[in-house]
């Protein structure tokens, strides 16, 4: 499959075209906004289906075929939130609380991304392996735990403990871990009694998240005219560098095309779930518009347009 063939599947994908879609309504200053209950409903009811069929897939894998990719994503979910911490520093010259908030954002992971790239890979049959999703619950905990560290040790007085309580016990995770442990542990025959909801309709509500992320990040580009260049440079330039480490990571550890592709764009996606209520409780100083407005009104949809894609392309020429 071409580049442009892979950039038209992208593109055409009902999920992406929804985002557009609300960014769009944003921009003509539309009332188009979802309830706060309803956009809650929707990214943990994302979540969950990600640990779920995580836990599905991952009870079928051998040993042999985890090693590799768990020890490379867990090697880039402790790398990705210090190129972020640094990139925060010394070219965006943030103070210390908001490049570590930048490198929690960066080191953790978008799930909506994910799952766009995990649906891409598997529409152009390139992803083999099924248990991609667990994945993402593996990189999710290290990005933001090293951005606390971090920023703990350069402050000093910093409340790590209640900053990693919150992060092991935040919704984010506790919804991904606890889909996964019960994908793995439960009977066949119960799981087919709630696959037609987490599975049948994941792609129906993901389009809806979407269209509401769409929204809000529509919202945030009054935002980023005023933050300079420096920020919408730095947001565009390491998913690229992070993407394409990814893919390389991926490569190495013998995934598939596809199952490269995903990791590399897991390590370019930017947090806006997680990330977030860790650095409200760990970083209260940070300017979380500042870390989102990159993340969401940036990053986000530049790996829904341009990054996927370009991992792909990556992914192909290793392969």
């Amino acid at each position: 499959m071409s580049t442009w063939d892979i950039v038209t599947l992208n593109l055409g994908s009902p999920a992406v075209q929804a985002f557009v879609l609300g960014v769009l309504a944003a921009l003509i200053k539309s009332d188009l906004r979802f309830p706060e209950q309803v956009t809650s409903f929707l990214s943990s009811y994302l979540l969950f289906a990600i640990g779920l069929k995580g836990g599905l897939r991952l009870r079928d894998a051998g040993l042999d075929e985890l090693v590799g990719p768990v020890i490379a994503t867990v090697a880039l979910g402790l790398a990705t939130p210090v190129v972020a911490y640094v990139v925060g520093c010394r070219f965006m010259r943030l103070d210390v609380a908001n490049a570590a908030s930048i490198a929690a954002h960066y080191g953790s992971v978008s799930a909506v991304t994910f799952t766009a790239a995990e649906s891409l890979t598997r529409s152009a049959g390139t992803l083999t392996e099924g248990f991609i999703p667990a994945l993402v619950a593996v990189m999710e905990i290290p990005g933001i735990v090293v951005a606390l560290v971090i920023a703990a040790r350069a402050m000093g007085g910093r409340s790590l403990k209640l900053a990693l309580h919150e992060v092991v016990t935040g919704k984010s995770v506790v919804l991904l871990i606890g889909g996964l442990m019960i994908g793995v542990l439960s009977p066949t025959e119960s799981i087919a009694k709630v696959e037609p909801f987490f599975v049948d309709l994941f792609m129906g509500f993901l389009c809806f998240f979407l269209l509401d992320l769409g929204t809000l990040a529509g919202q945030r580009m009054a935002l980023l005219r005023k933050s300079g260049l420096r920020l919408i440079g730095a947001a565009i330039a390491m998913p690229i560098v992070l993407g394409a480490a990814g893919v390389v990571a991926g490569t190495l550890a013998g995934m598939s095309v596809g199952g490269a592709t995903v990791l590399g764009v897991m390590a370019a996606s930017a947090s806006y779930i997680a990330a977030p209520a860790a650095v409200r409780v760990g970083l209260p100083e940070a300017d979380l518009g500042y870390s989102l407005g990159a993340a969401l009104g940036i990053t986000f949809p530049f790996n829904l347009v341009i990054g996927i894609p370009l991992c792909a392309e990556i992914a192909s020429r290793l392969a």
